[in-house]
């Protein structure tokens, strides 16, 4: 059983850095594959990117690859997304996502939303042009 909680939210200006947090209660979690995924409004939630248990391997969305990075610390049971270059077109509610899935299980099964069992309540981000 995970809790997970966002943090980091904020607004910002395009071309600026920010890092979104998400802290995970319960000692299971360095089990879990963990995943970030983004909420604009009045469209579907998208899947931003994943990592796995380890932090070994990573997965992005196509326009984030290489402006965002995913990580994790164990040892501080926390999910990290550190996003640079913002852009307008990334103001999202931002939520993290875990599940006991092996990153590599297969069909790329982490950019589905219905995969993840635990879900964070989301966090802000607001970028202006």
């Amino acid at each position: 059983q995970v809790q997970l909680v966002e943090s980091g939210g904020g607004s910002v200006q395009a071309g600026a850095s920010l890092r979104v947090s998400c802290a995970a209660s319960g000692r299971t979690f360095s089990s879990h594959a963990a995943g970030w995924f983004r909420q604009a409004p009045g469209k579907e939630r998208a899947f931003v990117a994943a990592i796995s248990a380890s932090g070994s391997s990573t997965y992005y969305e196509d326009s984030v690859k290489g402006r965002f990075t995913i990580s994790r610390d164990n040892a501080k049971n926390t999910e990290y997304l550190q996003m640079n270059s913002l852009k307008p077109e990334d103001t999202a509610t931002y939520y993290c996502a875990a599940d006991l899935k092996r990153l590599d299980y297969g069909s790329r099964w982490f950019e589905r939303l219905h995969e993840y069992d635990y879900w964070g309540q989301g966090t802000q981000v607001t970028v202006s042009s």
